[in-house]
């Protein structure tokens, strides 16, 4: 049955590897299973894949890949979220090429960032399906790429292939940002193989039967490896399901998540709060958490109300609060870095304000209104995390805030086709001798030094993080800081507070960043007004009045502007988080319309 513990595989470097042992050892076994919600309201129509199928249609689909590209050339997936994305992944590894998760052309607000892309990677082919095909021609004809249809290759045309070299590229992984050209992180077979068993051994995937539900896009990190990789991996049965089918009703995931055992499954801030706001009663009753064992949360900074809210609509269905795993990681790191254990309470951080704003994390009265609630992110699995002070590349001690560098078997190779970009970010060096201090969990976190040079390259992530009891905590983006008269304040704390200060004020969906004024930096916030009401009805001077005073109050910071927009309007990134610097960068332009200023 799939709810029993999948044998052990041998120790493969590369995900074909993988798929071709399942399939000869286990063939009946369910390997995928796409869950499509073809009408309002439904229930699901479940399409699987055992072991077996995939490995002949991943075959099949590898040689017609064969005929169009050589080894070594990128193949774009413009694949709608199901197993044919599942099936061209795993055969553009298969037959040696390097894919690169995209999505289709109609994916609404993204078609200038998939043009980008495309232009970046320069792919030799385009995989999609007979549902893409048509919009995706069109791409194709003017990229003069071929596309081939995922669906359509012959079983007939399956053939056995060698394993690809575990150090060759895998796949790019583009990260989400949006002012700068597409960086394309390269992923080797090794580093897929290392962060997805990382992974599984960090939420207790290794030793335990789990069940991988995911409805977070598969061209993004988290869900190409939690979703694909990490079941490859350990032969565990994949439960996928489309993020807009989440969006329009998002009861559907946790329906998935009561029906099979010990599920483990991944999603962003908003979702949680999203959940714990959207599904009604009559839709709870239904529903049996106690199942669940694990939940990611990898948003930085992860905030422990958000958990608490989740769980205090959900408790009643047998959640447990020790579920949520605060988790810490970024694509270049392929994406998995540090988390938080399932079955232990989360490590919770009252933070005093005013010493963030010089860098230090000292602990603050929980009852103080000006504190700032952390969770920890646990420890690394198999990596070496170091909080350093970037003007001396010296490491920090405990309770001083930095970047936060990786080192490990799962980062990249570098960002494809930038050399110079490769060599700022992933090969960074320490300025000390360390004298490692091993914390629990197998990852190494704080470290004390002497002298000297530390050799091997370092990922510099552009976050900002400290350790405080062996937990990392993940304070914010070094990029996005909003540094006035002096004294460095997080964004996220700043939206934080606008989004408490007005019931009308959409949560998650503003921009706190930095402008240039007359004497200084300047703050301002742009937020999107909920969708529950529109911009005539809403008292917008007085929303802009308690929005200031908050933020006046709680950060010492008099805002230069308030700007309401129309729900949708802020920009996000690929991967669902606002994007302060596109936000900021139109704001600048005036792109926003003078009548939603106030």
């Amino acid at each position: 049955m799939d709810s029993r513990r999948p044998p052990l595989a041998p120790a493969y470097r590369t995900l074909p590897e993988y798929v071709r042992h399942w399939a000869e050892t286990t063939p009946d076994r369910r390997a995928f299973t796409f869950v499509d919600h073809p009408a309002p309201h439904s229930r699901g129509v479940h399409r699987t894949l055992t072991w077996q199928r995939l490995d002949v249609r991943v075959r099949a689909l590898a040689a017609r890949l064969a005929e169009v590209a050589e080894p070594g050339d990128r193949v774009a997936l413009l694949c709608p979220q199901g197993t044919d994305y599942v099936t061209g992944f795993l055969a553009a590894l298969t037959a040696g090429l390097v894919a690169v998760p995209l999505y289709p052309p109609g994916l609404p607000g993204h078609g200038d960032r998939l043009l980008a892309v495309l232009d970046d990677a320069r792919p030799a082919a385009v995989v999609t399906t007979d549902r893409a095909a048509a919009e995706v021609r069109d791409l194709c004809e003017r990229a003069k790429v071929p596309a081939v249809v995922a669906d359509r290759a012959p079983d007939a045309g399956a053939r056995d292939w060698p394993p690809p070299a575990p150090g060759t590229t895998a796949y790019l992984q583009y990260t989400s940002g949006s002012t700068r050209a597409p960086a394309g992180v390269e992923i080797t077979h090794a580093n897929v193989v290392a962060n997805a068993r990382q992974a599984l051994t960090a939420y207790g995937a290794d030793t335990h039967p789990v069940t991988c539900v995911g409805w977070l896009p598969l061209y993004h990190d988290m869900g190409l490896v939690l979703s694909v990789a990490a079941p490859v991996v350990r032969g565990l049965l994949s439960v996928l399901m489309d993020p807009a089918a989440f969006l329009h009703e998002p009861v559907r995931w946790l329906r998935l998540l009561a029906a099979h055992p010990r599920a483990v499954s991944a999603a962003p801030n908003f979702a949680y709060d999203y959940c714990a706001a959207a599904v009604t009663d009559a839709q709870k009753a239904e529903l049996r958490l106690d199942g669940v064992a694990a939940l990611i949360n990898g948003s930085e900074p992860v905030r422990p109300g958000t958990a608490d809210r989740f769980h205090a609509a959900f408790a009643g269905q047998g959640l447990r609060a020790e579920a949520h795993c605060p988790s810490y990681g970024l694509a270049e790191a392929t994406v998995f870095v540090s988390a938080a254990r399932p079955g232990e309470p989360i490590a919770r951080f009252t933070l005093d304000r005013d010493a963030l704003t010089v860098g230090k994390a000292l602990p603050a009265r929980p009852d103080d209104p000006t504190a700032v609630p952390l969770a920890g992110c646990g420890t690394p699995a198999d990596q070496r995390v170091r909080i350093v002070d970037t003007a001396s590349r010296t490491v920090l001690p405990e309770g001083e805030i930095g970047e936060i560098w990786v080192q490990g078997p799962n980062v990249g190779r570098g960002y494809w086709n930038n050399a110079a970009q490769t060599m700022r970010v992933f090969g960074a060096t320490l300025s000390e001798v360390e004298v490692e201090v091993e914390v629990e969990g197998g990852g190494e976190v704080e470290v004390e030094g002497g002298g000297g040079e530390v050799p091997g390259g370092w990922l510099r992530t552009g976050d900002l993080g400290t350790v405080l009891d062996g937990e990392l905590i993940v304070t914010g983006r070094l990029k996005d800081l909003i540094v006035v008269d002096g004294r460095n304040h997080y964004p996220q704390d700043v939206e934080a507070t606008a989004q408490d200060a007005h019931p009308a004020v959409r949560r998650d969906r503003l921009a706190a960043f930095g402008v240039p004024g007359r004497a200084g930096e300047e703050v301002v916030v742009v937020a999107e007004h909920a969708r529950t009401t529109s911009l005539g009805e809403i008292d917008v001077p007085a929303l802009v009045r308690a929005v200031r005073a908050a933020v006046s109050a709680r950060h010492g910071l008099r805002l230069a502007d308030v700007v309401l927009v129309a729900p949708g309007t802020v920009p996000r990134t690929s991967s669902g988080k606002v994007s302060r610097a596109l936000t900021r960068a139109r704001y600048l332009e005036g792109a926003y319309a003078p009548e939603t200023v106030a």
